[in-house]
């Protein structure tokens, strides 16, 4: 039986590719109002962000969601956006409140051939 795709998406503050259910979706609605998405389903154009304050500092900093919606974010939306995060934030039994791994994609015999130390 073959396995279910898993869709994948950009963070826009570390430029990781995540499982889209380990992100916090923000969207800009036709209206042109910039908001969190914890459900995934409001009308507009989407960008997405870790559930962390660290991302979302780093999207802030490179101006990433003023591209992706081309067009200026004004700073009680940042703000508003700063309060809401940590609210939607997964708890931390869900695999994204792990750290990532750096060994996720190493090869397993590269373990092996590498020298030991003792």
């Amino acid at each position: 039986m073959r396995q279910k795709k898993i869709p994948l998406r950009m963070c826009t503050g570390c430029g990781q590719m995540k499982p889209k259910r380990e992100l916090v979706r923000v969207v800009k609605s036709p209206e042109g109002e910039v908001s969190l998405d914890t459900g995934g389903r409001k009308p507009g154009r989407g960008a997405y962000v870790c559930p962390d304050a660290a991302c979302l500092k780093a999207a802030r900093k490179a101006r990433r969601f003023e591209r992706a919606f081309q067009g200026p974010i004004p700073a009680e939306v940042w703000e508003r956006l700063e309060q809401e995060l940590p609210a939607v934030a997964p708890s931390s039994g869900t695999p994204s409140a792990a750290p990532p791994r750096a060994d996720s994609h190493a090869n397993p015999r590269d373990k092996e051939a590498a020298p030991d130390d003792a």
